[in-house]
């Protein structure tokens, strides 16, 4: 009887705010929602982007002015609706209009010969080049004569190609949410969305920690692109063109392993197994698969799982515009005709497109063995019970599509009818596809999914694309897709694509459906979600999620009459994960950054032949003693 990992927690941050509770789904669906729903949403958003403060009493503006919620919701929905989701690339992260480059210019000799300019001691080198006469100035600074001609960079500023991006809401500062010194943007999401994740549970990690043994919990995570702000690897590998110091944290804090490692430090201060993979644009489900293995084979009995990626630097936005693979300014009015691009609109899956829309994230989750979800009563937001990860194979090129989806696509669903039935899988399922916005991957993702539907006897098969409102976060871009399937469970809405105007006429539709405005599932019901997910290299995952209300039939069918006390630990847990929500609404988001706490005591540290225990953990660490190849021995 293997374990089944149950989601019990998820948090993060996208363009659409805030993932626990569904607050970022909702904003998805906002014009599909009830009054009640809506409001909630809009408030909420609003204080996460600064428009209003919560002050015990009543919201307040900027100003003083005072509100309620209604008027909130009402006042300031233009703001909130304007500064989600894909929009132009907004000068709080920088100016795209001024990107700051260098020329190199070959310096011509003067009558008097050469050029002189002066430079600071810092800035003097320690080997002078020879043809240099340098003559100290008074201020410390220093002359130098250039007998020779030679080549100089000269700072220009240059125009991005591509402004639409997938950027946190207006006026919300992940650096502001705790103290941030030293930190990349990528690593504060990563702390930021780790911290969501865990206070979504409505189990204190305290309780948690005490029900297993310390190396039963895994943090499985990782960013693509390491952390390319100035505070990471954008800093190292710029500095001394920048004639700026190197300092002694941008080598360590760029690693792309860091978010998986500042979990474990700062949030969890967790001794356990820890695991950075990274898949390209499929990574989430790299890390969740690992998760996913290690829980039903025992291993793990909890793990926090996902991504944080701050990816809108302008060397990325080059080097994916240089590829072909960005939708630039100049595409956007070729499809529309138009003089001026249409940001809100710069990405659309399915569509007539020309490209991606670049965007930054975290997305993670919290899994549990369905045992202990019982045991401690944890709320169950749906079960990933397969992932399947497969390759291309030979490729014409690293960025070109291959077979390998074909082989995880079809493994997934085949999976799916072995574990809820043909019936679940033909009727009650839907897919959330990588859906990029390139021309290539509108044909081959569809002709994949057309191609299994048609072997398994499935029609109408709905498609959803969060990249039409999120943009791609690269290493957390499946993490948003997983964000906004667990929102249809919990809503029975179904995202519609509704960026485009109209399914591209390339696009495989014999069996599928592309709905470009919310569909209502309710009478249908979804009770299962494929997530899709393709990256360069040949990097395909497919994962197969079921929804809470299967996986309380699953549990009940395996535990019986001991359901009705997991039920009423329940509602203690929801309790408290309504609390969190109450505070994370009003912008109270609790981060969790453990950085200067004691240490644990290496010389407390207690072994016998059976284990060993530590100071802080109630259980130790047991030695498995047995031997898998005793056959062999």
């Amino acid at each position: 009887m293997q374990a089944l990992p149950v989601i019990v927690g998820f948090g993060g941050y996208n363009a659409a705010g805030r993932s626990s509770s569904h607050q970022g789904f909702r904003r998805t669906v906002v014009e599909s929602l009830s009054p009640v729903e809506r409001n909630k949403t809009l408030v909420g958003l609003a204080c996460l982007m600064g428009l209003v403060r919560w002050d015990g009493s009543s919201y307040r503006d900027q100003s003083g002015q005072s509100y309620d919620a209604a008027a909130v919701a009402s006042t300031f929905a233009d703001q909130v609706m304007a500064g989600t989701l894909i929009r132009r690339l907004e000068n709080a992260i920088y100016n795209p209009e001024e990107i700051t480059g260098h020329k190199r210019v070959k310096m011509q000799q003067h009558d008097e010969g050469g050029v002189r300019f002066t430079l600071s001691r810092r800035d003097m080198p320690a080997q002078i080049p020879g043809h240099w006469n340098v003559r100290p100035l008074e201020d410390g600074s220093f002359e130098i004569h250039s007998r020779d001609t030679g080549e100089f960079l000269v700072p220009v500023q240059t125009e991005q190609l591509a402004k639409a991006a997938g950027q946190l809401p207006s006026g919300f500062d992940p650096a502001a949410q705790y103290s941030s010194r030293f930190h990349p943007r990528g690593l504060q999401l990563a702390l930021l969305g780790a911290s969501d994740a865990i206070h979504s549970v409505g189990v204190p990690w305290e309780q948690i920690v005490a029900a297993v043994h310390p190396d039963e919990i895994g943090v499985y995570g990782s960013s693509v692109f390491g952390q390319l702000a100035p505070e990471g690897f954008g800093g190292l590998l710029q500095s001394r063109l920048r004639s700026e110091r190197t300092s002694s944290k941008q080598l360590a804090l760029g690693l792309n392993t860091m978010p998986a490692d500042f979990i474990n430090a700062y949030v969890l201060g967790s001794v356990g197994h820890t695991e950075a993979i990274t898949g390209a644009c499929a990574s989430f489900l790299y890390v969740l698969q690992a998760a996913v293995r290690d829980i039903r084979s025992g291993r793990r009995r909890v793990a926090v799982v996902g991504n944080a990626e701050a990816s809108l630097t302008p060397e990325i936005f080059e080097g994916f515009t240089n590829m072909g693979a960005l939708g630039t300014d100049e595409g956007l009015c070729k499809l529309d005709g138009s003089s001026l691009p249409d940001w809100r609109r710069a990405s659309r899956p399915f569509g007539e497109n020309c490209g991606f829309t670049l965007a930054e994230g975290a997305q993670f989750v919290v899994l549990m063995d369905d045992a202990l979800a019982v045991e401690l009563g944890a709320d169950i937001h749906g079960a990933v019970p397969e992932v399947f990860i497969n390759a291309d194979g030979l490729k014409k090129s690293i960025s070109a599509p291959g077979a390998g989806n074909y082989v995880s696509f079809a493994k997934a669903v085949a999976s799916a009818v072995a574990i809820l039935g043909e019936d679940t899988v033909k009727h009650n399922s839907f897919i959330h596809a990588h859906g990029s916005s390139t021309p290539a991957n509108r044909i081959t993702e569809s002709e994949i999914f057309n191609r299994v539907a048609a072997a398994f006897g499935i029609s109408d098969w709905p498609v959803a694309a969060v990249k039409a409102y999120v943009g791609h976060t690269i290493a957390s871009a499946s993490g948003d897709q997983l964000m906004s399937a667990l929102g249809t469970f919990k809503y029975q809405l179904i995202p519609g694509i509704k960026t485009i105007d109209r399914v591209a006429a390339d696009v495989c539709q014999t069996h599928t459906s592309f709905p470009l405005q919310d569909r209502d599932v309710k009478e249908r019901g979804m009770d299962l979600a494929l997530i899709n997910s393709k990256g360069f290299g040949g990097n395909n995952a497919t994962a197969v999620v079921i929804s809470p209300r299967k996986v309380e039939d699953m549990l009940s069918r395996r535990y019986g009459a001991a359901m009705t006390d997991y039920r009423s630990r329940l509602e203690q847990t929801r309790q408290r994960a309504t609390d969190y929500e109450l505070r994370a609404d009003r912008a109270e988001l609790d981060v969790i950054y453990r950085f200067g706490e004691q240490v644990i005591d290496d010389s407390a540290i207690q072994f016998s032949r059976d284990g060993l225990t530590m100071p802080g953990f109630a259980n130790a660490v047991i030695f498995d003693k047995s031997n898998p190849w005793a056959d062999m021995s």
